[in-house]
């Protein structure tokens, strides 16, 4: 099962947007992305049905944010996509009667929830605002953006 990036990309996209300080068009955002600019359209449809960004149509249009970033959270972001599930495994569930399907289904099912309520919190306690500051940080040090020389 191929991972759900969509989380890491959105956050990168609403980044670049911050530091930009403007908007990005569709196309531009999937030129970034390596991505069909429907699929941008889609995803971006979400967060600003989240009010986390706004869209102008027309010439000079494009995506910008409508949030401050430090008004955002990660899990915000988390839940605007939809809340994708964190693990890629599941339970089975081939014979219900069976006594050891049962307890394994029991103890996975409480490990996933304690490890979903940690990375909820998590989530929860960093801003977008702070990932922008590690970026700055980074850059600052002597870091380079993607695609510089």
């Amino acid at each position: 099962m191929r991972p759900d990036s969509r989380l890491s990309r959105m956050l990168h996209v609403l980044i670049h947007l911050a530091e930009a300080d403007g908007r990005a068009t569709s196309e531009e955002i999937a030129a970034m992305l390596g991505t069909n600019p429907v699929v941008v359209r889609r995803t971006m449809a979400g967060l600003r049905d989240h009010g986390y960004v706004r869209s102008e149509k027309g010439h000079g249009g494009g995506w910008s944010l409508a949030t401050p970033l430090a008004d955002i959270s990660l899990l915000d972001i988390h839940a605007a996509l939809g809340s994708p599930a964190p693990f890629a495994f599941g339970l089975a569930n081939d014979d219900p009667d069976c006594l050891v399907e049962k307890a394994v289904n029991a103890h996975l099912s409480d490990a996933m929830a304690d490890a979903e309520a940690l990375l909820r919190a998590r989530l929860a306690a960093v801003t977008l605002a702070d990932i922008a500051a590690d970026f700055q940080k980074r850059l600052a040090s002597g870091g380079r953006r993607r695609g510089a020389r």
